[in-house]
């Protein structure tokens, strides 16, 4: 079995499992995780909890302030640290029954003694879709040696085991990347401070694994406090006061059944469409624009609103710009007119057409919700500004549908709570995170979990589907820092006669 000699558990009763299944690995079904570390070795241990994301979403990439809590569920990420210069790593199933398997060389991230580029990784996971999982993992040591410049004179093998459902809009690629940055920091002694990992953990994400998200999932990962919205102004990652949930409200998660992928070509289109809308309106208020890479315009001079769409003001963009956005526009129209867009992890596709209007206006009106609904949750809180509050979720979730990020499942779960509404204690609720299915974020009374049980069975009826609610939240993993195994044998008290 093993012992802590470094850390502590916080209290939290995942850590002790996670221990246990260490302890028993040798026992388990899955048999690429026996013997797989080496007993007489030190073990590190990482924890990352997934995210609910309460308002903001996709205008993260816009500037948006965003509102986010870490959830109850968490990967853990045990390395110890390997004398051959391979990466081994498995991922172990919740009841450790199976596994998947991935090795690869160090080496293999170098030419030249030089760090390849991230564009040369990402083909690489690209072409095996089957193990295109491990980006989110091995693109931690690839963004260390480019962003940091740490040379690895030893390997690592690396076991992961995470609560955090995948496909389900609650941010586990996130949860998975920052326990692996914070279990290889800790391993191999580089120092990160946590608003750069969050930020390295994103470049995994975008440049390694290829999925363009915004910040807020590996920040709230990061940073998020228990029993606290993550308060983040992504301009380009500004953390405000955490906010504390008070203990007069509830927020759950409704898992839709309906698997959600950021790497979706909704969500990607969707984006590239407020950047082009961006790009638009930065060439009608006269700002000097500089060309760059192919699909990519290098900068915009922006003294009005740094950079970021989310700083217009609502009535300023209905009034000089909303009605010189076109609905819709060809890539290869738009490119042969502007070029490109600022957007450094998209690019604008010649033979797409792109919606612009209404994902341009979707983070402008969204920044003007969510510092609303900040101000809402905060001091002396009345049923009126719950209600206020619960409404602003419900404009959200509308935007997120115009902007073609809806699904009828998500959009299910919201009408069964606006019918159930303030009179049982649910106040609002909203998609999360890239939308297109996923999970769907409730603000509730404290004393309406039977209100939000009602409408998971109802779901349930109508879909066949039994949602999984999230509830409670944990800490992130800055807070939770490392612990330090050691495999202790314990006698057993028999001797030979």
């Amino acid at each position: 079995m093993y012992r802590i000699i470094h850390g502590e558990t916080h209290g939290l009763p995942d850590v002790a499992a996670f221990i246990e299944t260490l302890s028993s690995l040798e026992r388990s079904q899955a048999p690429e995780a026996r013997q797989f570390f080496d007993p007489p070795a030190e073990l590190v241990v990482a924890r990352a909890p997934g995210r609910l994301d309460v308002m903001g979403g996709i205008a993260d990439y816009s500037g948006s302030l965003v509102l986010e809590t870490p959830i109850r569920e968490a990967t853990f990420v045990a390395l110890q640290r390997d004398l051959s210069l391979r990466l081994r790593i498995v991922s172990l199933s919740q009841d450790s029954s199976q596994a998947l398997a991935f090795e690869m060389a160090l080496a293999d991230f170098e030419r030249a003694g030089e760090p390849i580029e991230y564009e040369t990784a990402r083909a690489r996971f690209q072409r095996n879709p089957a193990q295109h999982w491990a980006a989110y993992v091995a693109g931690v040591f690839l963004a260390l040696m480019r962003e940091r410049g740490v040379r690895f004179t030893r390997g690592a093998r690396i076991l992961i085991c995470s609560s955090v459902p995948q496909g389900k809009g609650v941010s586990s690629s996130a949860a998975l990347e920052v326990a692996a940055m914070q279990a290889v920091a800790a391993a191999f002694e580089v120092a990160i401070e946590p608003r750069e990992m969050a930020l390295l953990c994103q470049k995994v994400e975008n440049l390694v694994a290829g999925a363009p998200c915004g910040v807020m999932d590996q920040m709230t990962s990061v940073r998020g406090q228990a029993g606290h919205l993550l308060s983040l102004l992504c301009q380009p990652a500004e953390l405000r006061d955490a906010i504390p949930i008070s203990e007069q409200i509830a927020l759950w998660g409704l898992d839709s059944g309906v698997r959600h992928a950021v790497t979706g070509a909704d969500y990607g289109s969707v984006r590239v469409g407020a950047f082009m809308g961006y790009r638009i309106i930065a060439d009608l208020a006269g700002f000097e624009v500089g060309e760059g890479a192919p699909g990519a315009a290098a900068r915009i001079d922006d003294p009005r609103w740094g950079g970021y769409l989310a700083n217009i003001t609502p009535s300023e963009f209905e009034r000089r710009y909303a009605t010189h956005l076109p609905e819709r526009i060809e890539g290869a129209e738009f490119l042969s007119r502007y070029k490109g867009t600022t957007d450094a992890v998209t690019r604008v596709t010649p033979e797409r057409s792109y919606a612009v209007r209404v994902p341009t206006a979707h983070p402008i009106y969204e920044h003007h919700r969510v510092r609303l609904f900040a101000e809402l949750l905060q001091g002396e809180i009345s049923e009126e500004r719950i209600e206020l509050a619960g409404e602003l979720m419900y404009q959200s979730h509308a935007s997120y549908s115009a902007c073609g990020l809806g699904s009828a499942a998500t959009d299910r779960i919201v009408e069964l709570a606006h019918e159930v509404g303030p009179g049982q204690g649910l106040y609002g609720a909203k998609i999360t995170g890239g939308g297109s299915g996923g999970t769907v974020a409730i603000l509730s009374h404290r004393d309406a979990a039977e209100s939000v049980r009602k409408i998971a069975g109802q779901y349930a009826r109508e879909t066949s589907y039994q949602p999984y609610i999230f509830s409670g939240s944990s800490p992130g993993s800055a807070e939770f820092g490392h612990l330090r195994l050691m495999r202790i044998f314990v006698d057993s008290g028999f001797r030979p006669i």
